[in-house]
C-alpha cells in the first residue's frame, strides 16, 4: 500500500487513524498492525505505537475517526427539514448521503463493516462503535418524527436496515460490481418512505 501525502492540517492521530481505516478496507483486520499503519501513513517506525500502544487502542482510534468522517458523509444536520420540504426533501437528502457512502466513500464503508464485525467480539470496541452510531440514529429519528411517524424507532430501524443492506450488498456482497446510480437509490428510497408515510 503506497502512502499518500497527508494534508498539512491533518493531525498525527488523525493521520494514523486514516491509515488504519485504509488498511482495514484493503487488507482486513489481519492486515492491521502498528508497523503497517506506520508504513501506510508514511511515518517513522514506532509512531503508531506511541499514539496507541495496544491493538485495542488502535481500534478505538479508528472507530472515533470513522465516526467523524462518516458524519461528514451522511451529514444529517444538512438534510432539508421535511416539515417544509416534505417527502421529496427527505428522499433527496437520504439518497444523496447513501450514494456518497457507496461511491466516493466506498473504502470507508468497507472499513466500517470490518470494525462492526470486530466489535461483536470486543465489548470495549462495541461501546465505542454503538456510541458513534447514536448521533445519526437520533437525527434520523427526529426527521421521521417530523414527517409524522407514530413509531419513529421502528421506522429508523427500517431505514437503517435498508441502507445497510444496500451498502453491504454493493460494497462487499453479490452486487459489488456496480454501485447503483443516484436515481436508482432515490427510487428505492421513495418506495420505502411512501410505504411508511404515504405519497402525500
Amino acid at each position: 500500500m503506497s502512502a499518500a501525502p497527508a494534508p498539512a492540517n491533518v493531525s498525527r492521530p488523525d493521520r494514523v487513524a486514516d491509515a488504519a481505516l485504509a488498511l482495514l478496507a484493503e487488507r482486513g483486520m489481519r492486515g492491521l498492525t502498528h508497523r503497517a499503519v506506520d508504513e501506510a501513513a508514511g511515518l517513522p517506525q514506532g509512531s503508531t505505537s506511541n499514539l496507541a500502544r495496544t491493538r485495542q487502542a488502535l481500534l478505538d482510534l479508528a472507530v472515533r475517526r470513522l465516526a467523524e468522517r462518516e458524519a461528514r458523509v451522511l451529514a444529517p444536520h444538512e438534510l432539508p427539514d421535511p416539515r417544509t420540504g416534505g417527502l421529496d426533501s427527505l428522499v433527496d437528502g437520504l439518497a444523496l448521503a447513501t450514494h456518497r457512502a457507496l461511491t466516493q466513500n466506498r473504502e470507508l464503508t468497507l472499513a466500517r463493516y470490518e470494525l462492526a464485525l470486530e466489535a461483536t467480539r470486543r465489548p470495549e470496541l462495541r461501546s465505542h462503535f454503538d456510541a458513534a452510531g447514536a448521533y445519526f440514529r437520533e437525527q434520523l429519528g427526529a426527521l421521521v418524527a417530523a414527517m409524522g411517524s407514530a413509531e419513529p424507532d421502528r421506522h429508523v430501524l427500517s431505514l437503517i436496515a435498508w441502507a445497510d443492506g444496500l451498502m453491504f450488498s454493493c460494497v462487499a456482497g453479490t452486487f459489488h460490481a456496480r454501485a447503483p446510480e443516484l436515481d436508482e437509490v432515490r427510487a428505492s428510497l421513495r418506495e420505502l418512505l411512501e410505504g411508511m408515510f404515504g405519497s402525500g
